[in-house]
């Protein structure tokens, strides 16, 4: 991370795995199913990248869940890097590791996250059904830009709310 950077915020475009109801809404990554080649250069192989601070994650939870208007769900996500692998065995499998999005960097962020002891906080903006039905890919308000800002903001006061 570039030097000062003390917080590192992605939300990243996600399908939904799992059905936490209707689009769009956020998921808390906690853990990342590696199905990528980048995290594997930061760290051994293994089923999951975690994230590298579960208590600030429980912190940002708390935080949001005081958010009006922007729905938050903590949970697994499946990183991957080809979307021509999310095949229905794929996301089946998923589904059965308690997955709940589809995304494209989480696992290489946790991973380069835990090896070099920096905080990086990961979100889904679960937008979409993987193109299973009409009008998939709405965001919402704004095309969701609002609600991503809020769970930027909602995230960098909790980080900083006991920092000096």
């Amino acid at each position: 991370m570039p030097p000062g950077c003390e917080l590192l915020v992605s939300v990243t475009s996600a399908g939904q795995i799992a059905d936490n109801g209707p689009t769009p809404y956020f998921v808390l990554i906690d853990r990342a199913l590696r199905d990528e080649g980048t995290s594997y250069h930061y760290s051994p192989p293994s089923t999951f990248a975690d994230a590298p601070n579960p208590g600030l994650l429980a912190q940002v939870e708390c935080a949001l869940s005081e958010r009006r208007g922007i729905v938050v769900h903590r949970g697994a996500s499946w990183t991957t890097d080809a979307p021509y692998r999310e095949t229905e065995i794929a996301i089946e499998t998923a589904r059965a590791n308690g997955v709940l999005a589809v995304e494209m960097e989480a696992a290489a962020l946790y991973a380069f996250a835990t090896v070099s002891h920096q905080s990086v906080i990961c979100f889904a903006h679960v937008t979409n059904s993987m193109a299973q039905t009409e009008g998939d890919f709405e965001k919402g308000e704004a095309d969701g830009v609002t609600a991503t800002l809020a769970v930027i903001v909602a995230t960098a006061q909790t980080f900083l709310k006991d920092r000096p």
